[in-house]
Formats: structure tokens, C-alpha cells, sequence
């Protein structure tokens, strides 16, 4: 259990499109791509602040 497979994607798609016709999915997948991107920066932001971290604490 966890993994789909392409007849799952399918019926996942399907629905979609019946939930949100046709002219709002590529506003949906624009605000998807648009958080995925927030949420990838954010991340790496925090590497970065923690490798800064542990820099100035090697320091002392």
C-alpha cells in the first residue's frame, strides 16, 4: 500500500477533471507549482541558516 499506479493516477485525474472542469486546473497547477517552489526555498533557506550555524559555532 502507498504506491500508485497508472490506473489509479487515472481515476484521480478523471475525478479532478469532473470536480474542476477544464479551465480551472491550469490555475490549480500554477498555485501547485508555485507552493512546491515557495516550499523548496524555504527549505534550502534553512540549510543554509543552519550551515551558518554550525560555521560560527566551529568558529568559537
Amino acid at each position: 500500500m502507498g504506491k500508485l499506479g497508472v490506473s489509479e493516477l487515472l481515476i484521480i485525474a478523471v475525478v479532478v477533471i469532473l470536480l474542476f472542469g477544464g479551465k480551472k486546473i491550469p490555475e490549480l497547477m500554477k498555485g501547485l507549482g508555485t507552493g512546491v517552489r515557495e516550499f523548496k526555498n524555504a527549505a534550502k533557506g534553512e540549510e543554509e541558516q543552519a550551515a551558518n550555524s554550525k560555521k560560527e559555532e566551529d568558529k568559537k
